[in-house]
């Protein structure tokens, strides 16, 4: 018999796959709740191999290593493809996939989605014989969509964990869809997600106090926290965003579905989202209206172009490096946090670039080297007064 933990925290999943279910206009039951996102993908790779055989996952270097850890720990190959600044997403029309090509990966970066560009990856990974998934990690409950309005993804994932749209710091979700050609792989991976155990004790504890010890280390001194954060993990009393063995290729623990804890947190955000959503929308605009077009800035044209979206982060690119940091650098001194999302490529950083597959010959890799070089990210999370600000800050960091 489940135990009352168990039975509570099923009951709550369901809620959340029905909020997610009705955001998206699919079913409830093609929603499947998970720890971590970066797990639910681990079990979608697991599928994939377990169906079609070893092979490599066409993905981008434009992101964080967790989401190419998963590849890894599944027993498949990462293959980087190169993005486009329009996108800063995988180019669809630049796209070469190699016969033994298991899935394609449509990331949704900083929350952009651009439906015609999803559509021709889509197509082109299909008529290759692979999985598209998509990683909608900064757009949680937001979907790229056919002609009809329907996901085009086979298998999609989105997380509710730290520095994303949800302010839960656990949790995430996974989309099946009953539409997908690959019908033996959809299927594999729904029993898979279904029969995901509880997590054990130890973890529902660290997902508790997680925010509470993320609170406590912001009050002590810097090399203090360095130790502790070095120390806790290592005893298993802390989960940080991305361990040292993540940013090795490793996954540290079996995929698993959330405690009760992570799932109340979870619901209650995804109850506010449309908030939420709002709030980012309206930054989004004023530096859609006041960035567009300014000398010495470039801005990802699906930013810019039809309805503005909620996006995780604005993206601006600079001229260089350089003044890339020193735009991060002059917003964050004014009193607006940001950083240059995803500066390092494989963000924190990877530990070993052999084991991430990282290409040593960059000639093909032109759009994302540009990308990760001049990018600066802009904060979504304040109020339209602090937009105006930050822009205020980026025009005179460009004319200086």
């Amino acid at each position: 018999m489940a135990s009352l933990e168990q039975t509570a925290g099923k009951t709550l999943e369901q809620r959340i796959a029905a909020l997610l279910a009705r955001r998206t206009g699919t079913v409830e039951m093609d929603w499947h709740c998970v720890f971590k996102a970066r797990y639910g993908m681990r079990v979608a790779f697991d599928a994939i191999r377990s169906r079609m055989g070893d092979g490599v996952v066409v993905t981008q270097l434009l992101t964080c290593c967790t989401a190419v850890d998963p590849i890894l720990a599944a027993g498949l190959t990462p293959l980087y493809a190169d993005i486009s600044a329009d996108t800063a997403s995988i180019d669809p029309d630049r796209l070469a996939l190699p016969d033994d090509c298991r899935a394609v990966m449509l990331q949704h970066t900083y929350g952009i989605i651009d439906d015609a560009a999803s559509r021709r990856l889509v197509e082109r990974a299909h008529a290759a014989g692979a999985v598209v998934i998509e990683d909608c990690a900064h757009c949680v409950g937001r979907m790229a969509v056919d002609e009809e309005g329907y996901p085009l993804a086979d298998i999609s994932i989105h997380s509710f964990g730290i520095e994303k749209v949800l302010d839960t710091l656990f949790g995430g979700a996974v989309w099946v869809n009953p539409r997908s050609p690959f019908t033996e792989v959809v299927d594999e991976l729904s029993a898979r997600l279904a029969a995901l155990p509880a997590p054990p004790a130890r973890i529902a504890f660290v997902a508790r106090v997680n925010r509470f010890q993320l609170r406590v280390f912001g009050h002590l001194p810097r090399p203090l926290v360095r130790g502790l954060r070095r120390v806790l993990p290592a005893l298993g009393l802390f989960e940080p965003a991305v361990s040292d063995d993540e940013r090795r290729g490793q996954l540290p623990y079996d995929p698993m579905r959330p405690s009760r804890f992570v799932c109340e947190k979870a619901l209650v955000a995804l109850e506010g989202l449309g908030r939420v959503e709002d709030a980012r929308a309206a930054v989004a605009s004023v530096y859609r209206s006041e960035l567009g077009g300014v000398p010495g800035i470039e801005i990802p044209q699906a930013a810019i172009s039809g309805d503005t979206q909620p996006l995780l982060k604005f993206p601006v690119l600079a001229a260089d490096t350089a003044t890339a940091d020193r735009m991060v650098s002059e917003v964050c001194r004014a009193g607006y946090y940001t950083s240059a999302w995803y500066r390092p490529e494989l963000c924190p950083g990877v530990l070993d670039k052999a084991a991430y597959r990282v290409p040593e010959d960059r000639s093909g890799l032109v759009a994302n080297d540009r990308f990760v070089a001049c990018v600066a990210t802009l904060p979504t999370d304040i109020d339209v007064a602090g937009a105006h600000r930050v822009c205020e800050v980026v025009r005179s960091v460009v004319s200086s």
